[in-house]
């Protein structure tokens, strides 16, 4: 076929110009991340070299839209027995599309043999890590939050209200940064060890027989101070696996301590374990909720 004029010409370029560029995102999107060890040379307390005693971060560093120099580390939930993965990849994948680098952390489990402190060490150690690298990717190192579902809600609030403050002597540069993320978001979070806990969270994390001052220790609802980072939280009334009361609890910990949060209860629908709820009439509306919580908060 013979081209007739230049404008003809350019407009075909830029066609497959275009196509070239959507075809090397999507390449870009579908090739598998890097997996970083939060400590290469071993874990703290590693029971042996399995892949299940080795906790990492997976980065997803390729956004779209505004770059908002914000990170959120994403803890997938799995009642701290697996890790579920419509709570990881496809999570970070959504936070991208709001400018927002996201990591996620594959932190250890009770069936491999860890209890409390390993996977906070685990949270702990994610936010040092993206803090010390922060200029590296691009990061502001006072935007870096951390989101949870499920028993990942336990890990991310316990990192939100037992964080260190990073020791500037440390010989390894990670360990001098401040472990405290700036802000959580909890999606139907595990919170309580108490009275309202996850039966099977409970045993993974604390064992069968936990002490008193260890369930009183773990219950992050009263954790909180005003130090505490400000909270976006999703739950319903109707769930049967988490109750609702560990949402509520942690969100008037939070009013009590000063600290800011977000709270959205929707009286029905999907019980548990919805993730980021695409196609649900009702509750599918909280990633929005949460972008906008988000913006409004420079994050």
């Amino acid at each position: 076929m013979r081209i007739g004029n230049v404008g003809t010409r350019v407009a075909l370029l830029v066609a497959v110009l275009m196509t070239l560029l959507q075809l090397a995102s999507a390449l870009q999107q579908a090739r598998p991340a890097t997996e970083i060890l939060l400590w290469p040379n071993g874990a703290a307390g590693a029971l042996g070299d399995r892949p299940e005693d080795k906790p990492s971060l997976t980065p997803f560093l390729t956004v779209s839209g505004n770059r908002t120099g914000s990170a959120v580390i994403v803890c997938p939930g799995g009642g701290y027995a697996h890790l579920a993965d419509h709570e990881g990849r496809p999570v970070a994948q959504w936070l991208n599309t709001l400018g927002i680098k996201a990591f996620v952390l594959k932190y250890r489990l009770g069936p491999s043999g860890y209890h409390h402190p390993a996977m906070l060490e685990d949270a702990q150690r994610a936010v040092q890590h993206v803090r010390s690298r922060a200029k590296q990717w691009g990061i502001d190192p006072a935007k870096i939050g951390i989101m949870g579902f499920s028993a990942g809600g336990h890990v991310a609030s316990s990192a939100g209200t037992h964080f260190v403050a990073g020791d500037p002597n440390a010989a390894d540069p990670i360990a001098r940064m401040s472990s405290r993320p700036d802000f959580m978001i909890l999606i139907y979070p595990v919170i309580t060890m108490g009275e309202f806990a996850h039966a099977g969270s409970r045993q993974n994390l604390l064992g069968p027989n936990p002490s008193p001052e260890l369930v009183e220790l773990m219950s992050n609802e009263k954790q909180v101070t005003r130090d505490t980072p400000p909270a976006f939280l999703v739950a319903t009334a109707n769930d049967a696996t988490v109750p609702v009361e560990n949402s509520m609890a942690f969100a008037e910990a939070l009013r009590r301590a000063g600290a800011g949060f977000e709270l959205h209860v929707f009286q029905t629908g999907p019980k548990h374990g919805y993730g980021l709820a695409q196609g649900d009439p009702v509750v599918g509306i909280w990633p929005k909720l949460c972008e906008q919580w988000l913006r409004a908060h420079g994050f």
